[in-house]
């Protein structure tokens, strides 16, 4: 993993992180090192989320990036950025297909990870790439 913290360009105020994964099983709980890391920078900040936030983030991106490395190819990259009173969660890869979002269903043994991702974000969208996509996922601080 090659971390790249800093702000964004276009908003010298924001708290981001940005991390590359090369591929492979340990990206994923790395991904959740990165959202504890994250959320301590917030706190130096003066930003305080609630107590559920670090779990809840730590789970909506341990989901993205499993994606990420089921469903594509090669590497994929992870952004947290503080947006407002939200965190955008971003997991970019080189896969071709989109998320399947599929409908809540207690009986199905597993796929249940979108399904948490939703119930736990306000927004979640899928952005297409000339060689794959992002997929963004806004979770309320509070």
């Amino acid at each position: 993993m090659t971390p790249a913290h800093g702000p964004d360009a276009a908003d010298t105020s924001a708290v981001s992180t940005a991390v590359e994964f090369r591929g492979g099983s340990a990206m994923i709980p790395a991904s959740r090192d990165v959202v504890h890391g994250f959320v301590a920078r917030l706190a130096a900040t003066g930003v305080e989320p609630a107590d559920s936030f670090l779990d809840a983030a730590r789970l909506v991106t341990s989901e993205l990036v499993t994606n990420a490395l089921q469903h594509a190819p090669g590497p994929c990259r992870l952004r947290l950025t503080l947006v407002d009173d939200r965190v955008e969660i971003a997991v970019s890869d080189t896969g071709d297909g989109f998320p399947t979002f599929l409908p809540r269903d207690p009986q199905r043994v597993g796929r249940h990870g979108l399904e948490i991702v939703t119930r736990l974000c306000d927004e979640v969208v899928t952005r297409p790439h000339a060689k794959g996509k992002t997929v963004c996922a806004r979770l309320p601080l509070r």
